[in-house]
């Protein structure tokens, strides 16, 4: 019996192509669910995501009617963005990174065949988003107490803060390589606390501790935030950016040290 080879060719299985996976993939996924479970937990996401803008327009409206002074107002605005964004980055990367280094999650991670800086990215890309998230309703609620800023300004405000985020996960992740799971929420609340009160954020401090705020990122973020919203300063915008960028690169070659020598 003979055979049309091209007939025979159709009968054969077709072989679909390889497609080679893209090397974003595993930096999306683990991104993805690091800010899914982050969202997920009521008592991580709630405060970070509804108290700075409701703490703001409880003190800043409804308590002291800063809005009759815009300048008063405006440096309460930028206090509050910059408390928004600290505890994301300190929190989660403070007790999360704790918690799964104590578990032997870490030591997990390294057996898999995932890239070793997909863990700490999606860390960030998770505090980073949580950065955003609180600067748009911070900004709806400035919107609402009626100050006066053009759309650039609130862009500016905006962008600062969401990078300023940075340095806070630095901290965090220091904080997360050397305390345990028990322990990393009491020492980010030690670090996180007094640098509220400490950096001048919401108040001028008394004369004789005024120069405390100089050793807080904290406070060089809120000065890169007052100079975007058109308010007087203390620090330039130069060195306030030369020590946010020193903090962030300097907890972060620390942090990953402790790390490298408990792998």
């Amino acid at each position: 019996m003979n055979v049309n080879p091209s007939e025979a060719a159709r009968e054969l299985p077709r072989v679909m192509p390889v497609v080679a996976p893209s090397p974003w993939r595993p930096y999306w996924i683990e991104a993805k669910y690091e800010t899914l479970r982050a969202l997920r937990m009521p008592g991580f996401a709630l405060p970070f995501l509804i108290l700075p803008a409701g703490l703001y327009l409880l003190f800043a409206v409804v308590l002291f009617g800063t809005i009759k002074d815009p300048k008063a107002a405006l440096q309460i605005f930028t206090g509050f963005a910059v408390f928004g964004v600290m505890g994301p980055g300190v929190f989660g990367f403070g007790m999360f990174v704790a918690l799964e280094r104590e578990q032997g999650l870490l030591t997990l991670k390294r057996a898999l065949p995932a890239p070793p800086a997909a863990y700490l990215l999606a860390k960030m890309v998770m505090a980073l988003l949580f950065s955003v998230i609180v600067m748009v309703s911070l900004i709806a609620a400035g919107l609402f107490a009626g100050l006066t800023l053009n759309v650039w300004q609130w862009l500016q405000i905006g962008l600062i803060d969401v990078a300023g985020a940075l340095p806070f996960c630095a901290l965090g992740l220091f904080v997360g390589v050397r305390a345990s799971g028990k322990s990393a929420p009491a020492y980010a609340n030690l670090i996180f606390q007094p640098m509220i009160y400490l950096s001048g954020l919401f108040y001028p401090l008394p004369r004789a501790i005024q120069w405390i705020p100089f050793g807080s990122p904290a406070y060089y973020l809120e000065q890169l935030a007052a100079n975007a919203a058109g308010l007087p300063t203390r620090v330039p915008a130069l060195v306030s950016v030369t020590v946010l960028v020193a903090v962030t690169l300097g907890l972060t070659w620390l942090a990953l040290r402790r790390l490298a020598r408990a792998g």
